[in-house]
């Protein structure tokens, strides 16, 4: 015998928690289902200094504060990785969330002959009239196939590096310039380390500019409201930092404090990485999008007459230094002492679990704002479901509410003429 439900959600991080919040408002029947804890991903899959990218005012639901959770946590602080969690947890609790930890959905199948979708868990199989994949971007962390293993002793994903003393001693090289590459290299060459840093393309917004963060200035400047990333890239690679109360990431700094940038990297060969020679472009491309941040901040500025201070010298960049004007375009890992390798190169879904047409050639989720081509399944928490802001956590939140509606919409048709009156409205529908 199977248990039914209208909706199961997979997955208890800050989407299934949103997705279930949004639901409940609606009355609509529900499971989320978590295998391991409530935003597990935040306690146990991130560095140990890790704090939140946005500040706490921005960063988080409608419904609560993060001070509410911790009064150590000010409203322009970034909280860490485990107040980050330890809110989510006490926001499921607030909501009555109905999350089951410790179950893991093996498969999701369409019934044969009848509507909804057969759910395979660790703890027995689940009826489920639609089903909402939550699980986020983070599933899979993806390293290049370009150093081999055994190279240097240490190859790891950012995902698993928790701290300089997990490494051996030797030399660091980062991969990756968004904000888990340039933190991470950061961190290192704080420690005593030297540091190799790859440069990607990349965003790199002012972390504050005239008193205002740059939260602040997307919000008003109507950019998160954007619905497809510049020039209609996949991802666009944002480095920024709340580390150490936030700062503003600047490659020139990195430099000047010891960490050396390289370009791209390219390949291996016995013994050798080579590096694409970009590393001027990429960084010229990331200063053309900051300036470029700051005049639209000082246009919004003077056309709402707004008395927030000016900061002509956050427009001054500086000369480039030396090693970005003349790269390194190779780099003999033994020679310069290189026993470790983060990899800050991201990730990628995981949908193996979920046997529904639902996915393009290409294997990714074929949706529109959440709503797949399969009716009944739904994905929520992925970058740019919707807008430039889907990702963020409270932009996930918004993203809930509009599939929470579609779900209520599609309860409602789907439960017409099954009450006493034929054709009447149903209750869902009413909702």
């Amino acid at each position: 015998m199977s248990e039914e439900t209208e909706v199961v959600v997979v997955g208890a991080g800050q989407a299934g928690v949103a997705m279930s919040e949004h639901l409940g408002v609606h009355g609509v029947p529900h499971i989320v289902l978590e295998r391991h804890r409530i935003a597990e991903r935040w306690r146990s899959e991130r560095w140990d200094s890790l704090v939140a990218n946005g500040p706490a005012w921005h960063d988080r639901f409608p419904g609560l504060e993060f001070s509410d959770v911790d009064p150590d946590v000010h409203p322009d602080a970034f909280a860490s990785k485990d107040q980050i969690a330890d809110y989510f947890v006490t926001y499921a609790e607030k909501i009555g969330a109905p999350i089951r930890c410790g179950v893991e959905v093996t498969s999701v199948r369409k019934r044969t002959g009848r509507p909804g979708f057969r759910v395979e868990t660790s703890q027995g199989p689940i009826d489920a009239r639609f089903v909402v994949a939550a699980t986020g971007p983070f599933q899979r962390p993806v390293i290049p196939p370009i150093v081999p293993d055994g190279a240097v002793p240490v190859q790891l994903h950012s995902s698993g590096y928790r701290n300089p003393e997990q490494l051996p001693e030797g030399a660091v090289l980062v991969v990756g310039a968004g904000s888990s590459g340039v933190q991470i290299a950061d961190e290192l060459r704080r420690s005593g380390r030297r540091v190799f840093l790859s440069v990607g393309p990349h965003d790199r917004p002012a972390r504050q500019y005239r008193g205002r963060d740059f939260c602040w200035w997307l919000g008003v400047l109507g950019r998160w409201d954007a619905e497809t990333p510049p020039q209609g890239a996949e991802h666009v690679t944002i480095a920024v930092s709340g580390a150490r109360g936030g700062h503003t990431v600047d490659f020139r700094a990195l430099a000047a404090d010891g960490v050396e940038l390289v370009g791209l990297t390219a390949s291996y060969d016995d013994g050798v990485l080579r590096f694409a020679p970009d590393l001027a472009t990429n960084v010229a491309l990331g200063d053309a999008k900051y300036l470029e941040l700051l005049r639209a901040a000082d246009a919004y500025a003077e056309r709402n007459g707004l008395d927030l201070p000016e900061e002509p010298r956050a427009h001054d960049l500086g000369p480039d230094p030396e090693g970005v004007a003349d790269p390194r375009l190779e780099l003999d890992l033994a020679a310069a002492g290189v026993t470790s390798i983060v990899w800050a190169t991201g990730f990628a879904t995981d949908y193996g679990w979920l046997e529904v047409d639902a996915f393009d050639e290409n294997g990714r989720p074929n949706q529109r704002r959440g709503v797949s081509s399969e009716p009944g399944v739904y994905f929520l928490g992925l970058p740019w479901l919707s807008r430039r802001g889907s990702s963020f956590i409270w932009g996930v939140w918004h993203d809930a509410g509009y599939v929470a509606d579609h779900i209520t919409t599609q309860r409602g048709y789907l439960a017409y003429g099954t009450t006493d009156r034929p054709g009447a409205a149903p209750a869902a529908w009413k909702n």
